[in-house]
């Protein structure tokens, strides 16, 4: 979870789920639960009748404490920079870059942090969002041992500068969030929640929007140079992040599908294993990257239509692969972000450096290529897939 989820993944024969294996998970290491107040953790914990493994209650405890230190942190940081808050500083419209799990966002981040008119939030402001503006600088220099070396679903390096997902941070603040299911994901259910937030109550909508805005404020406060959020949840909000900054742009990536489903598969298995606080046989977990994506693309689809051309461009992961600087070069062409010569030369010294780079390779099961077919038939067509040879 924690570092730069890079997209390229390291050489695995991953098979079947008892076959896979991830880097040992350190005891001390922090998990996303730490960096929650203790009202957020609360209700988590109420939400699962705390139904933790006994191997997890060592866990919950250390969880339990450090929610209590953010609880005071939180205030003393809004008293801290009170004034701040209350005017951030004006930043140009965020870009969304937007995509299923391991399609590529990250890889697209990755490029787009080379640009130094651009910033975005880090892994510790992500961690602890209600704070990081009083405790970033003291917290990661102290603590900079007790991050793992790298991620426990492949060899990307783990970090507290590294760039990270705003999902964690909304989710530690408290929103309705597909994330709170990585702690208990067996008492819950085999269906996305919040993921397509036109479906939240007013209430929660309205408490899911006040969040992001809260968040980007203190981001701003901290660099006020243009943010670029990665986040795949966020496909599925098009409508409503359109609505809330009208002249944000949305960077689209899409990868063949009969990839990403056992890479979502080994996404979600290693996090369950480094991060849940139950022990997941994983007997729901098809079932939920199926209604997942399903969801995902039916709000993306609907949502689409209400941008401007010139708000929205799609790239896909494999051309992306073999050409960036070309497909950059048009995503700055497109989406209005600036010269794009001032960038270049990082972007074609990026580019040197991923050839070398190899993804995963999965046997296909005959019986998830058709149900891929069958499902998600509309992407395959619209995105120029192919349905692969089982026999």
């Amino acid at each position: 979870m924690f570092g730069y989820a890079n997209d390229m993944e390291a050489p695995s024969t991953a098979g079947p789920r008892t076959q896979e294996a991830f880097h040992a998970y350190p005891w001390w290491s922090p998990r996303f639960w730490h960096g929650m107040p203790l009202g957020v953790w609360l209700d988590l914990v109420r939400e699962h009748g705390g139904r933790a493994a006994p191997s997890r209650w060592g866990l919950m405890a250390t969880i339990t404490a450090a929610a209590a230190f953010n609880s005071v942190a939180e205030p003393l940081a809004a008293a801290r920079f009170r004034r701040h808050l209350a005017a951030p500083p004006a930043t140009d419209p965020p870009l969304f870059i937007i995509g299923h799990w391991r399609s590529g966002t990250t890889l697209l981040h990755e490029l787009l942090m080379l640009d130094d008119r651009f910033c975005c939030p880090t892994t510790y402001q992500c961690f602890a969002p209600g704070h990081f503006l009083l405790t970033e600088s003291l917290v990661t220099s102290a603590l900079s041992w007790i991050m793992p070396a790298k991620r426990p679903m492949d060899d990307v390096a783990a970090g507290w500068h590294r760039p990270q997902e705003d999902e964690f941070a909304l989710a530690n603040m408290g929103s309705p969030s597909p994330y709170r299911r990585m702690a208990f994901p067996v008492t819950s259910p085999d269906r996305p929640q919040a993921l397509d937030v036109t479906a939240l109550s007013p209430t929660e909508l309205e408490r899911w929007k006040r969040n992001l805005r809260r968040f980007l404020a203190r981001l701003a406060v901290r660099d006020p140079r243009r943010p670029v959020l990665k986040s795949p949840p966020h496909t599925a909000r098009v409508g409503v992040l359109a609505d809330m900054f009208p002249q944000a742009r949305f960077l689209h990536v899409v990868r063949d599908p009969f990839v990403v489903f056992p890479s979502t598969m080994r996404l979600w298995r290693s996090l369950h294993h480094s991060q849940a606080l139950q022990v997941d046989a994983g007997d729901t977990l098809e079932r939920y990257v199926f209604a997942a994506f399903d969801e995902m693309y039916a709000a993306f689809e609907r949502d689409r239509a209400g941008l401007a051309p010139d708000r929205l461009h799609e790239v896909r992961y494999e051309d992306l692969c073999a050409d960036p600087v070309t497909r950059l070069e048009e995503v700055y062409e497109r989406l209005e972000l600036g010269a794009f010569d001032r960038v270049r030369p990082a972007i074609e010294e990026q580019a040197r450096s991923m050839r070398g780079y190899r993804t995963n390779r999965y046997t296909h099961d005959p019986r998830i290529v058709g149900e891929i077919a069958r499902r998600w038939r509309p992407f395959i067509d619209r995105h120029g897939y192919a349905v692969p040879e089982t026999g």
